[in-house]
């Protein structure tokens, strides 16, 4: 007999998460009323109304158990993530910054889920409270990955993410005994990140209000800046140099920093996946600085060039999308690397996107495996991670994950192309969407453009493939399937 699901624990956590956000609205109020802007009413507005709403939904449902089986965990995920980039809209479109709510609904979730695109011109002009929201969104997005990483992914086993189950609570050397203490701990992480961050960007010369809203966008990966040509505006290198720093602390697993405070400083070189995603990116940036050295961009020196290739490298294939030239300049061998490079991503357990490395370093085991059986079909061999045996059913899912990955990329650069883009918009476009990038390719929606020309269509497609490649595929494909509301 199929159980009918029950909505109440989930919708007891989306009016949790609702009212903190409609509450965190009140920064940004408090910062456009002490500049004298009129926006703080649209965000007083916006903070009463998405709070009314949560605080409803979780007086509704108050006084239920707060566990959660694997199908309310899955639905819990998607309705949380598309209540808040709802919610989140509110300023953009009410303030007039964006002229449609598509465009605002496009703008809060490239933020949410850390992407980065951007359908908003005039940066440099915009008021400042929309500025600071554009960095909170992020920084929150940011924040609520990494606890989604630890607490929910593993437990749904999604894409392989279970082998990280193990490391986080089942070992006898578990590092809290609870979800919410590793996510207190995690948190208090990122908040110090931020702050170094910002600190090291104030030095550097940034203003205090561009310093924190970078500071909050770099840690969480996510790429909005409060320019135009977003870092690119400095011409500064040592800001390029301390974004390339926390770029890259952002995409190692934050779970790694938890272990370092509490006394294992050797953790993070320990972890198999830190030393291959080091290795991988220093490889990567050393192929960028070759594809920039020859090319048409007139570097005048060496370091000029290998700084361009260290910054946009380390920005594209972690997730981040900042630019500090527009590397689609460079040449056609440029686009083919700045593509490729864009599905590969960071760890997981961190802010970044993408496929991840450990499902590539589960993959080279898996195949590894298979290779030796063939040269010794009676021998037994171990696949491993990170010391540890892999479950079986743990390459199978990665192998899964990583064909519908790509499969979900060939769909909705066939659905954008349809809509009338070309074909380097839409192919880039719905790689950068699903990865999580920002940045396209070519003239439109490329380092030097923003998604604003598109049609609605494409920016609704678009904005899909953000919260499809940002919850891992599995948690928002299978609300498709009749069999999860029956069964």
């Amino acid at each position: 007999m199929s159980a009918v699901l029950d909505l109440r624990p989930v919708i007891l956590v989306t009016g949790i998460l609702l009212t903190t956000l409609g509450a965190a609205m009140l920064i940004p109020a408090l910062v456009d009323m002490v500049a004298g802007n009129p926006d703080w009413q649209v965000f007083a507005g916006s903070s009463a109304a998405t709070t009314l709403v949560g605080v409803a939904f979780f007086t509704a449902t108050r006084g239920l158990s707060r566990s959660l089986s694997t199908r309310q965990a899955m639905l819990m995920t998607v309705v949380v993530w598309l209540a808040l980039v709802t919610a989140g809209a509110l300023p953009f479109r009410w303030s007039g910054i964006t002229p449609t709510f598509t465009d605002a609904f496009f703008e809060a979730m490239s933020g949410l889920t850390t992407t980065g695109a951007t359908v908003i011109t005039g940066l440099d002009h915009a008021p400042p409270g929309i500025l600071l929201w554009r960095g909170m969104l992020q920084w929150l997005g940011g924040l609520g990955i990494i606890v989604m990483a630890v607490a929910v992914l593993p437990m749904l086993q999604i894409g392989g993410m279970q082998v990280f189950k193990a490391e986080a609570f089942e070992t006898p050397e578990k590092i809290l005994p609870r979800a919410t203490q590793i996510s207190g701990s995690m948190t208090l992480v990122f908040v110090a990140f931020t702050a170094l961050c910002a600190a090291a960007y104030l030095i550097a010369g940034m203003r205090p209000d561009d310093a924190l809203i970078h500071a909050m966008t770099t840690v969480a990966t996510g790429g909005f800046s409060t320019r135009d040509a977003s870092l690119g505006f400095y011409q500064d290198p040592s800001i390029e140099w301390i974004a390339i720093l926390f770029m890259i602390t952002g995409s190692i697993p934050f779970l790694l920093y938890v272990q370092v405070l509490q006394g294992r400083p050797l953790s993070l070189w320990r972890d198999q996946q830190v030393r291959t995603f080091l290795a991988v990116l220093g490889v990567l940036i050393l192929l960028g600085w070759v594809v920039a050295d020859h090319s048409l961009a007139g570097f005048t020196r060496e370091s000029d060039s290998f700084r361009a290739a260290v910054f946009n490298t380390v920005s594209v294939m972690t997730g981040t999308g900042y630019a500090s030239a527009d590397y689609g300049l460079w040449g056609a061998q440029s686009i083919s690397f700045f593509f490729i490079i864009m599905f590969i991503g960071g760890c997981a357990g961190s802010t970044s996107c993408g496929i991840k490395i450990f499902r590539f370093q589960v993959l080279f085991a898996e195949v590894r495996v298979r290779l030796a059986k063939v040269l010794y079909p009676h021998g037994v061999f171990v696949k491993r991670f990170n010391g540890r045996p892999l479950d079986d059913r743990v390459p199978l899912a990665v192998t899964t994950f990583i064909f519908l990955y790509l499969a979900a990329f060939i769909v909705l650069s066939i659905a954008l192309r349809l809509t009338g883009l070309d074909f380097l918009t839409a192919i880039s476009g719905a790689g950068s969407a699903i990865s999580n990038v920002g940045p396209g390719l070519g003239s439109i929606i490329g380092p030097a453009g923003t998604y604003q020309p598109l049609n609605d269509t494409a920016k609704w497609l678009l904005s899909f493939g953000m919260l499809l490649g940002r919850l891992e595929l599995f948690t928002v494909l299978v609300l498709f399937l009749p069999r999860f509301w029956r069964s």
